[in-house]
């Protein structure tokens, strides 16, 4: 009776994996073969290994890495700060706040802050400094991803700095190491399915970013989700457009099998 009611239970979300997850990975595929005049074709797979997209994905990969070390840089700090605080779960919230405004909203926001009569233009100007190009360049756009991604590297690491036993940072003491050594041998080797986590949560979509590529560093950089959009929206060669995205979920799983996480919880508990 009861291994009945659980198959009921489970299959809404069965039939949403098989709509949502499952159908657009296999029309996504069958797309990639198709040319323009809807004939199957190798042409997009040919297309994709010559120079340009080749650059265009390493580019990809180059900026992605620099936001994730970034935005774990800025993150860790951050995380183990709010672990030694009182009123954790508050500062924590306060942390996320962010991260229930909108995302096109907060990269306009950055725009006033870099545009020319911006900010730090007006900043510079009390100095007696003269104006700096801050809007379209790859400094904007590092800065305002790594500002957007930063909560969402701070929850993994904090619910893995949360799962350390004290008892654990305490014998580490009594047996004569300094905080230094007991952060480098305890503390770092058991958060890091926490950090892990955060690589995936931000590496991943660091790769697809397209919206703060115009609006903050105005198509001077190219990423794999700027070429999606562009196939899909200016060139309408869906093939292409797929192909690229055939690429994109590969390099996903391939990050996700890379930096596996051996908790059973991913470090996202919370």
């Amino acid at each position: 009776m009861m291994s009945n009611i659980r198959k009921y239970i489970g299959l809404p979300y069965l039939v949403w994996i098989l709509l949502f997850v499952l159908m657009p990975l296999v029309l996504l595929f069958f797309q990639s073969f198709q040319s323009q005049e809807n004939t199957l074709t190798l042409a997009n797979y040919m297309n994709f290994f010559t120079w340009s997209y080749i650059k265009m994905t390493i580019m990809s990969f180059i900026y992605a890495l620099i936001i994730t070390l970034f935005t774990l840089i800025v993150s860790y700090p951050i995380a183990l700060l709010i672990n030694s605080l009182r009123h954790k779960q508050f500062w924590l919230l306060i942390i996320i706040l962010p991260t229930w405004i909108n995302v096109l909203l907060k990269t306009y926001a950055f725009i006033g802050v870099f545009v020319k009569d911006g900010l730090l233009n007006n900043i510079l100007n009390v100095f007696h400094l003269a104006d700096q190009q801050f809007l379209f360049t790859p400094m904007a756009f590092i800065i305002v991803s790594v500002y957007i991604f930063i909560p969402f590297m701070i929850l993994p690491i904090f619910n893995s700095l949360q799962d350390i036993d004290p008892a654990l940072i305490r014998a580490s003491h009594d047996l004569g190491a300094s905080k230094i050594e007991t952060f480098k041998r305890v503390i770092i080797p058991l958060s890091m399915n926490g950090v892990k986590t955060g690589i995936q949560v931000v590496f991943i979509p660091a790769l697809s970013l397209f919206m703060i590529t115009r609006l903050i560093a105005g198509n001077t950089i190219v990423t794999l989700g700027t070429a999606i959009e562009q196939q899909f929206l200016f060139n309408q060669n869906f093939g292409m457009g797929s192909t690229i995205g055939v690429f994109l979920v590969i390099i996903m799983i391939l990050i996700m099998l890379v930096t596996k996480s051996n908790d059973q919880y991913g470090g996202m508990k919370s």
